[in-house]
């Protein structure tokens, strides 16, 4: 998804360097690249995703007791 977004802000750059002045360069820019790009971006969950509920995350103490195992070898 993101070569595509970029992509598309390549291109709509570039026709917005055609412009014949700045205003409508910039409205090209805003009009055809960004607002759409944030519209499609969010619907299709481009968005930064969030940490999961405390409750989901693993459990820490798994491994602890790995060490006795490497001390039993020395």
């Amino acid at each position: 998804m993101y070569i595509v977004a970029i992509a598309w802000i390549y291109v709509i750059i570039m026709m917005a360097v055609t412009e014949r002045n700045f205003i409508s360069g910039a409205l090209t820019f805003l009009l055809y690249g960004v607002l759409p790009l944030a519209l499609i971006a969010f619907l299709s969950g481009f968005r930064r995703r969030t940490a999961p509920p405390s409750d989901e995350l693993p459990d820490r103490d798994v491994d602890q007791h790995d060490r006795s195992d490497a001390e039993r070898d020395q």
